[in-house]
């Protein structure tokens, strides 16, 4: 019996799945793999993208989206987290979860294997990661760079992300260095990727052999200088407003403005994963501006997760 596929980051998958998963995304034909099954949404954290790019791909593979309050089933106080995903198992075909601590999803994914189950946890959102975010952006860096569908040529493009090495920053550098690019991550030095970050990603490169690398600065304009790509979140993530301010007095200098993108590789896009503080890691100009390529990167989500949803239905378990 083949071990049940979950992703609760990118690394969950070989380069090789990576590319599997992004090429049935930019498919238009998928077939109604999820057709009479059900897609429970666990949702502990609010959400504008997470929820509607999944309902929506769910509904595409003709399945059936059930989004579930964090409230309503109390995870760690009414009930397990492993209890929980053993009962959502009953019902669906693929238990998505969107949480506060990614331990809860380490929790869900242990005990549907402890149970033989064959349903998958995907991760829409943790503190430590957010894969689908990162399979959305290596689809909108694949349309840019191809021209559209297909297979495009990231091995040797870079991409430099400005601000907080948050969950958003870990995943996209993993997914990066998985397809042979060049990741510079420029952080104050409070908020940049920890040492053993860095070695996993260097581990995490040399393993899919593309040519992929990252390095860290704290210099926003060296991480930019020739990038064909820029890329920034928010200085301020839900769960942190109390440091809001202590976080602008930090991040001073690490706005995407229009003098980072002229620092850029002529033609470089601009990425953001949203929701945008205009003003603060990012200038109205820019994310506004012909650089940008949010919005497409926005509507990626959906076609992200249309992909990874059919791959983990139908070919995420060796079949």
């Amino acid at each position: 019996m083949t071990a049940t596929r979950h992703l609760l980051d990118v690394d969950d998958l070989s380069a090789a799945e990576l590319d599997q998963v992004l090429a049935l995304a930019e498919r238009q034909d998928l077939p109604p793999v999820l057709a009479g099954l059900g897609v429970a949404m666990v949702m502990e954290r609010p959400s504008a993208r997470s929820r509607n790019s999944t309902e929506m791909a769910v509904v595409a593979l003709g399945g059936h989206p059930v989004v579930i309050r964090g409230d309503e089933v109390g995870m760690g106080t009414r009930e397990t987290a492993g209890d929980v995903a053993r009962t959502l198992a009953c019902y669906h075909r693929v238990v998505c979860a969107r949480v506060l601590d990614h331990a809860v999803l380490e929790e869900m994914a242990g005990a549907l294997d402890a149970a033989g189950s064959e349903v998958p946890v995907v991760n829409l959102l943790s503190d430590r990661a957010h894969p689908c975010q990162a399979l959305a952006d290596l689809l909108t860096l694949r349309a840019v760079f191809a021209g559209g569908p297909g297979p495009a040529p990231l091995a040797g493009r870079s991409i430099a992300y400005i601000g907080d090495a948050s969950n958003a920053c870990r995943s996209l550098a993993k997914a990066a260095v998985m397809a042979g690019m060049a990741v510079r991550v420029a952080s104050p030095e409070r908020y940049a990727l920890a040492d053993a970050d860095v070695v996993a990603l260097g581990a995490l490169a040399e393993a899919a052999g593309r040519g992929g690398s990252v390095a860290v600065t704290g210099d926003p304009f060296e991480a930019a200088a020739g990038a064909d790509a820029l890329y920034t979140d928010v200085w301020t993530s839900m769960g942190q407003e109390e440091e809001s301010a202590d976080r602008r007095r930090a991040f001073c200098g690490f706005s995407v403005d229009e003098a980072l993108v002229a620092a850029a590789a002529p033609g470089a896009v601009v990425l953001h994963c949203l929701p945008a503080h205009r003003g603060e890691e990012i200038t109205a100009s820019v994310v506004d501006g012909p650089r940008s390529v949010v919005w497409a990167q926005a509507a990626r989500r959906m076609t992200a997760m249309r992909g990874l949803l059919a791959w983990l239905a139908g070919g995420g378990r060796g079949r």
